[in-house]
């Protein structure tokens, strides 16, 4: 088989540019990894993307992270900080998004910045005056830890603290959700959009006002509704906690009777998801 010159010639170059392709695919390990972490509050997710670099017997706060200049707080891009529903971050107020979390530390306190440069390589480019917020906070002493790290560390259901730990150093940001305003709008808003005959939706709501001592003129009216369209433990349970705190205690007690009955009948439900309205029903026996 002959080949023309322009052939050998294409030949020679696929040759060459073979190995090229396969570096273009090849994936190599980062000496810092990557890492996220995520935490929910209520029904708002808080979570951090970022690179761990390794202390490796360097030294590090005033040295390899300088003093008083802005740090993409990790290595390789920048960190960032996500949350999916409006926050407080020490107290002030941090709408949802993507941020990038630069950090300017210093040896007494540290400015923590969230900006909207969401995709920084590094701090290269920062611009403070493109932060959503800034706060400042206290370092403190710690256990050594050898790869930078950070938590999301709940304080209570609607309260964490983000925390930096790195060489003998923990940063840490407290952060906080008004999650029974956020549920409550939920309920509102998927009893607004519930069918004509849904009465799950409309007992659950009320449910969670009620347990949670949520002040919503809408909950008596909902759970009267789910009642009206099922009569079971559920609904009549809720309806007797309703009337109870109201003041109507033999009302309470005539319904919580039946939900009682109705529970112990129904080969769905435990005894143990029983034993509570029984224990109400008793209290409020005893003190008729």
């Amino acid at each position: 088989m002959r080949f023309t010159r322009t052939a050998l010639t294409l030949l020679a170059l696929s040759a060459f540019s073979a190995p090229a392709l396969a570096q273009a695919t090849l994936n190599l390990p980062r000496p810092s990894q990557n890492a996220t972490v995520s935490q929910a509050l209520g029904t708002t997710t808080l979570s951090l993307k970022y690179s761990r670099p390794g202390v490796k017997g360097r030294p590090i706060w005033g040295a390899l992270v300088p003093w008083d200049q802005p740090w993409r707080t990790g290595a390789n891009e920048a960190t960032q900080f996500t949350c999916s529903d409006d926050i407080s971050v020490e107290g002030q107020p941090l709408p949802a998004g993507t941020y990038a979390l630069v950090t300017i530390p210093s040896a007494k306190q540290w400015i923590v910045a969230f900006s909207k440069q969401s995709d920084m390589w590094g701090s290269t480019g920062y611009d403070p005056k493109q932060d959503q917020l800034r706060v400042t906070v206290k370092p403190q002493a710690a256990e050594p830890v050898e790869w930078m790290q950070f938590t999301l560390d709940p304080m209570s259901p609607s309260e964490a603290e983000m925390v930096l730990r790195w060489e003998k150093l923990r940063v840490p940001v407290r952060v906080s959700v008004d999650v029974n305003a956020k549920v409550l709008a939920n309920c509102r808003a998927a009893v607004a959009a519930a069918k004509d005959d849904d009465w799950q939706t409309r007992y659950r709501a009320a449910n969670w006002c009620t347990d949670n001592a949520q002040a919503a003129p809408e909950a008596a009216e909902w759970a009267a509704k789910a009642l009206a369209l099922k009569e079971n433990f559920q609904t009549l349970s809720l309806a007797a906690k309703l009337s109870a705190k109201s003041g109507d205690t033999p009302r309470a007690i005539d319904q919580m009777t039946k939900a009682v009955a109705l529970g112990k009948a129904d080969k769905d439900l435990v005894p143990a998801q029983i034993a509570p309205m029984e224990k109400l029903l008793a209290d409020w026996s005893a003190k008729k």
